[in-house]
């Protein structure tokens, strides 16, 4: 029967789900969900407006998770009963509908899936993203734009938004560097698997013979902090830099040295900020960037001390080649990590990275 396949199909999502279930507490979200509403009932509450907007955001959280559980129980519910009605009836467009209802059931899990795993100190945060081009001028450059847009348009399918913090022009095409802000539920959670050098190879339109091109541009990726982690940092390890801004902003941005470049001496990490309107506003936007930097920093070394004592080896170290994207001689984009391949470069360039992120969050379980 036609149905045979789509039976079998739900039965093993059926499972999945029952083991993501074991996986969550539900009780516990019950209770949390509890304490947080009765907390909204006291007198007091909206006295203090941080823990107001941090009960807001935790409360919706544990809604939103409990309103996809619940949907994904009906979804289920229904779709049985689509295919009961089938075993006595043959109908082509309910037989499509079920078809369709399964395949819209797989994604689904699968973002339960990887929300259950994204447990993260700074999971649920805005990200900041920094693309670096690599050497070999133009031809970098212009690739590190062509990422610039795959990421662009990612945030956009995600309902996700992106405002420019710093941003470099190349010096014929392209970008030499970029620091952008996305913010969205779980979007450091997501992106954090992006995190490494992205490797091209191409045709280049800038070569006058047709050569084939291999270029390489870097993504940083830190969580935009709300709060000021508990990390010290010395104004005696502070280098800042002021500079004369050159992006979009008005007359007085590009007439002043507004933007602000600091240097952490004892690590070398380095953040810039020239959106903001004066070089104090640069100057704080920049501060939180070094702090979500240094929190980003050390839970990262946290989670390889706790993979030393697990005995494990699952190292992911900054500056390494993630994934290929191949134009030339065949079409393939290969993350390295992973295995995880697709062949629709131009979907992938358009922004259809889902299944690379979602593939690695899963298989490290980070």
């Amino acid at each position: 029967m036609l149905i045979d396949n789509e039976k079998i199909a739900l039965s093993e999502f059926q499972k999945e789900f029952d083991f993501i279930m074991s996986c969550l507490d539900i009780t516990k979200l019950e209770d949390e969900k509890n304490m947080l509403t009765e907390q909204q009932a006291r007198p007091d509450f909206f006295s203090d407006l941080k823990a107001v907007k941090e009960n807001g955001k935790k409360l919706k959280a544990i809604n939103d998770k409990l309103d996809k559980i619940s949907n994904l129980r009906n979804t289920f519910s229904d779709l049985n009963t689509i295919v009961d009605i089938l075993e006595d009836n043959d109908d082509n467009s309910l037989f499509e509908e079920l078809k369709s209802g399964v395949e819209d059931l797989k994604n689904k899990l699968k973002g339960l899936k990887l929300e259950t795993i994204l447990t993260g100190k700074y999971d649920f945060n805005n990200a900041i993203l920094t693309l670096h081009a690599g050497a070999g001028g133009t031809e970098a450059q212009d690739w590190t734009e062509m990422l610039f847009r795959m990421y662009s348009m990612w945030c956009e399918k995600q309902g996700y938004s992106i405002s420019v913090l710093d941003a470099i022009d190349g010096d014929e095409a392209g970008i030499k560097s970029i620091t952008f802000v996305v913010a969205g539920a779980n979007a450091y959670g997501y992106l954090k698997a992006e995190k490494g050098v992205h490797r091209l190879v191409r045709i280049s339109p800038f070569d006058a013979n047709a050569r084939r091109h291999t270029s390489f541009a870097s993504l940083e990726v830190m969580p935009e902090l709300e709060d000021l982690p508990e990390i010290e940092i010395r104004q005696e390890d502070l280098r800042v830099d002021t500079y004369r801004a050159s992006g979009a902003g008005g007359q007085h941005i590009n007439k002043t040295d507004s933007a602000v470049r600091i240097t952490h001496l004892p690590t070398g990490i380095v953040v810039a900020c020239q959106n903001e309107r004066s070089q104090i506003q640069n100057r704080e936007t920049a501060m939180r960037m070094l702090y979500g930097k240094l929190a980003e920093l050390q839970e990262q070394k946290e989670k390889e001390h706790l993979a030393e004592i697990r005995g494990e080896v699952k190292k992911i170290e900054w500056g390494s080649q993630i994934r290929s994207y191949v134009f030339q001689p065949y079409t393939l984009v290969k993350d390295h990590r992973t295995g995880f391949e697709n062949s629709d470069i131009n979907s992938v360039m358009d922004g259809d990275i889902t299944d690379f992120i979602v593939d690695y969050l899963i298989k490290t379980n980070i």
